[in-house]
């Protein structure tokens, strides 16, 4: 059985129903989309979903810093820029 990263659930029927009445009983948590009863969507609040991006973005990031860390530096003036 797939594991539900969500804290509830509901089925595609019910979904297509009332989309509405769904993300205000959520109530900003996370919802699994069922579809014979395994997930295969999560209805994610816009909040959480922009600061997973940021999250990623910064993993991302991290990863070109720590990438390029033995690269060789180059000196420059703010001015110069």
């Amino acid at each position: 059985m797939e594991a539900i990263l969500a804290g509830a659930s509901i089925s595609i029927t019910e979904l297509k129903r009332n989309p509405s009445a769904v993300i205000e009983a959520a109530d900003g948590e996370s919802v699994a989309v069922l579809v014979h009863n395994k997930p295969s969507a999560y209805l994610v609040p816009a909040e959480t979903y922009r600061r997973l991006l940021e999250r990623l973005e910064d993993l991302e990031l991290a990863a070109l810093v720590r990438e390029r860390s033995g690269e060789k530096r180059v000196k420059v003036k703010l001015d110069e820029l």
